[in-house]
Order: structure tokens, then sequence, then C-alpha cells
């Protein structure tokens, strides 16, 4: 009878924990699911406002600076952080917040935001000051690095994408764009070079997240444990190629070389992009920046990898290919 008994409980075990593997596999296929379909609506959600520009994707831009701005306040905010520093006061999170979506603006509607900036680096450091208590530096240096990061670096994307306005004449895509939507007109160099930049860095996650579940076997840093050498390696073969074949679709840049260049420039600003949001979340001791969007977590985990490559990407063009690659 014992044994018998002790072989029923045995099998009562087995059961539950097969009902455990099998409930733990559907859910995580119910998550996959869940992000696959959340990611293919916001890649054409943004397509369709990438195309759009002007107001349309600076006023996008400003509301993620937003969302992300409030993630990364609160971020600051966490214990794991807070343990060894004295955040900035929630109202000067807030306000910080406001301007960090208001810069994008700025930079549309007055080209450059450096009186901005300046004004917004006054009033953080008099806020500090004047509040009760010993003002921290570390309150000062996490709050600049706030409007720096999630106000300041992301503009570049609305002086990349609006104000590169010269035309693409290469691209054939745009001679046969109907009237209705812009014409040819609308297919300009700043266009062009977001659609290149952030398909790039999109090809850049998926390779490096395919080859690093294929091949990963020795890790990348500690920051992100997850993270590989072999992924990276696929990340940056896979940004280049995607590169190369985009500005052969359309026509710009025409130097091979400068669509090499191009590709390597996307795929670090997207890696240090992604880790030092690694990097924040590992110090609050968090997985997710926020839990915005379903199975994908917080604004800040969906953008981190463009945060830099804005600024990378305009200055290369602005700077480096002669009549902007034309």
């Amino acid at each position: 009878m014992p044994n018998r008994y002790l072989e029923e409980v045995q099998k009562g075990h087995e059961l539950s924990n097969s009902e455990d593997a099998v409930s733990e596999k559907q859910e995580k296929a119910s998550q996959l699911k869940k992000r696959i379909v959340f990611g293919l609506g916001i890649g054409l959600s943004i397509g369709v406002v990438v195309l759009a520009g002007g107001w349309i994707f600076t006023t996008v831009v400003a509301t993620a600076l937003f969302v992300g701005a409030r993630e990364y306040f609160e971020l600051v905010r966490s214990r794991g952080i807070t343990a060894g520093m004295t955040p900035p006061p929630r109202y000067v999170s807030r306000v910080c917040s406001v301007i960090c979506a208001l810069m994008p603006l700025l930079t549309l509607y007055r080209g450059q935001i450096d009186v901005s900036v300046t004004s917004a680096a006054f009033f953080v450091a008099m806020a500090l000051h004047l509040q009760r208590g010993n003002p921290r530096f570390a309150q000062l240096s996490s709050t600049y690095f706030g409007l720096f990061y999630c106000g300041y670096l992301p503009c570049f994307w609305v002086k990349l994408r609006c104000g590169l306005a010269a035309p693409a004449l290469n691209t054939g895509i745009g001679a046969s764009w109907p009237i209705l939507l812009g014409g040819q007109a609308q297919w300009t160099v700043g266009l062009v070079a977001t659609l290149i930049s952030f398909s790039s860095i999109i090809a850049a996650d998926t390779y490096a997240f395919m080859g690093g579940k294929a091949f990963g076997r020795t890790p990348l840093t500690s920051v992100s444990p997850k993270k590989t050498w072999e992924g990276t390696i696929a990340g940056l073969c896979g940004c280049i190629a995607t590169t190369i074949v985009l500005t052969k679709i359309f026509c710009w840049p025409k130097s091979l070389l400068s669509a090499i260049a191009f590709g390597i420039l996307n795929f670090f600003g997207s890696v240090f992009g992604d880790l030092t949001e690694s990097m924040i979340k590992r110090d609050a001791g968090v997985k997710d920046s926020g839990s915005l969007i379903p199975g994908h977590g917080g604004i800040l985990d969906r953008v981190d990898s463009y945060i830099f490559t804005g600024a990378l990407a305009y200055s290369f063009v602005k700077t480096f290919l002669p009549l902007y690659g034309v």
C-alpha cells in the first residue's frame, strides 16, 4: 500500500509539472503572438508617420519623448538608483518631460534648439538650488542627462526628416508617387535617409536576435547578459546588407562606400543606444522601462536604439556626403 501511494503521489507531481510546462508554453506563445501583432502595427504606423513628415512626424516624436522622459525620470526615482543618489524633485521631472516634448516642435518651426536647451538647463539649476533641503550634484547630473537623452538627441530625427529638404532626384519611386500624396517633391533626402536608417536599425535588431539565438556563445557585456558577440556580428552584417539593398532601391547615396559607412554608423548608434538604456534599467533593478506597449514594455524599450542614431545619421549626411549624396 505505501508503495502504491507513493507511486500515485509521484504520478500526480509529474502530471502537475507537465500541465505547468504546457501552460508555460502557451503563455510564451501568447506573448510572442502579442509582440508580433503589436510590432507589426507599430511598424506600419511609424512608416506612415515617416512618409507624412512635417508636423505629423514631429508631433509623434514629441509625444514619444514626453512619455519616454516620464519613464526615464521614474527609473531615476526607482529604489535601485535612489539607493546611491538623491533623485530630482517630482515637479522638476514633470517640467523636464514637458520641455523634452517641446524640443522637437521648436526644432521644426525654429530650426534650432540651442537657446531652449540652455534655458532649460538654467531652469533646472535654479529649481534645484531653490528646493527645500540641500541640492545634490546627482540631482543635477541625472536631470541634465534626461534633457539630453530624452530631448536633445532625438530632435536630430526631426532635423534629418524635415530639415534635409533637398529632392532625392534619382529616386525612381518619387517619379511615380501620386500627386495627391505629395508627388515627387515628397521624396526628399531627409525622407530617404530616415527610411533607410529606421529600416537598418530594425534589421540590426532582428539579425542580432536571430544570430544570438542560433550561434550566441560569447557574452558581449555584463550590462546586457543576453547579448552576444555572435549576435552582434550578425546584426552588423544584416544592418549593412539592408542599407546597401535600400540604397540600390532608392538610388541614394550613389556611392557604395557611403552606403556601407551609413550602415555601420546606424548599427553602432543602435547598439550603444540599446546598451545605454540597459545600463539605466540594470541600475534601476527593472526589466522594462514601462508597460505602455503590451509585450514590448515601455516607450524607451522600443526607441532606445534610435536615440543616438538620429544625431549620427544627420551629421553623416550633412557633413560627409557631397550634395547630401544626391
